[in-house]
């Protein structure tokens, strides 16, 4: 059982390796619409909101450029997915292959 499950990993590492592969350019943040009168919901732009080296950013957006940022901002958030499934596999991986080793 357990060897079927480190099988299983590698193939899933394998496959996100390969998603990561296709992602494409990235940005970190949040876009958010703001309003210069919230009240009226008058005046509507865009931010994009992150933090990079602990540093907080924002950054206006121009209306143009709205759906490549938020094709960046979600090729972002899937990469992070990724590499978090990625990390978790990777330990489960590490202690059952020490678990077999142990064992033989």
């Amino acid at each position: 059982m357990n060897h079927n499950r480190l099988v299983r990993i590698e193939r899933r590492i394998e496959r996100i390796k390969a998603e990561l592969a296709t992602l494409g350019d990235m940005r970190p943040g949040s876009l958010t619409k703001q309003y210069k009168d919230p009240d009226s919901h008058s005046g509507a732009y865009y931010q994009l909101s992150y933090t990079l080296d602990r540093q907080s950013r924002t950054e206006y957006i121009r209306r143009e450029s709205l759906a490549d940022i938020r094709r960046r901002v979600s090729n972002y958030k899937r990469f992070k997915k990724l590499c978090a499934e990625w990390i978790t596999l990777g330990i489960e991986h590490s202690k059952l292959a020490m678990k077999l080793t142990a064992g033989q």
